[in-house]
């Protein structure tokens, strides 16, 4: 199996991801499920884990508290592992990432797989842009009063 190359590195890859929605993340997942053969489940479980943050005047770690994740951990054949996770509970959501992404990693899926993600990618920037956008328009210069 030869590994497909992505625009986005793993991690960048899983947080786009762990972003799409249901609807496609599932449609994807299902396009590949006939070519990575039988799917070992090595975790499929919902939990609480610790939402960390930095205190950017003290430069210091802290927990702000718990977030509920959803978690899914597969192997195909030849060893092959995937992975999701993401908030709230819905393990088929956490699947069909895990899904995906053993996909990347067997190399399955061709140029598609790449394609719809680096274009999903592009979709969630334009969105974050206008979300800091809209953000930016509520600015208030206190000095200006």
């Amino acid at each position: 199996m030869t590994e497909t190359v992505s625009p986005l590195a793993p991690s960048e890859r899983l947080s786009v991801l762990a972003r799409m929605t249901p609807a496609r993340l599932a449609a994807e997942a299902e396009a590949l499920l006939p070519e990575l053969g039988e799917i070992e489940v090595l975790q499929s479980r919902s939990g609480l884990v610790m939402l960390p943050m930095r205190d950017t005047v003290m430069g210091t770690d802290f927990h702000l508290g718990e977030v509920l994740v959803s978690e899914a951990h597969i192997r195909l054949p030849g060893g092959v592992q995937g992975y999701g996770m993401i908030t709230g509970h819905d393990l088929e959501r956490a699947m069909a990432m895990a899904v995906i992404d053993a996909g990347f990693a067997a190399g399955i899926g061709g140029a598609r797989l790449p394609a719809a993600v680096a274009e999903e990618a592009a979709r969630q920037a334009a969105e974050d842009r206008e979300t800091l956008r809209e953000i930016e328009a509520t600015r208030v210069n206190m000095e200006t009063f």
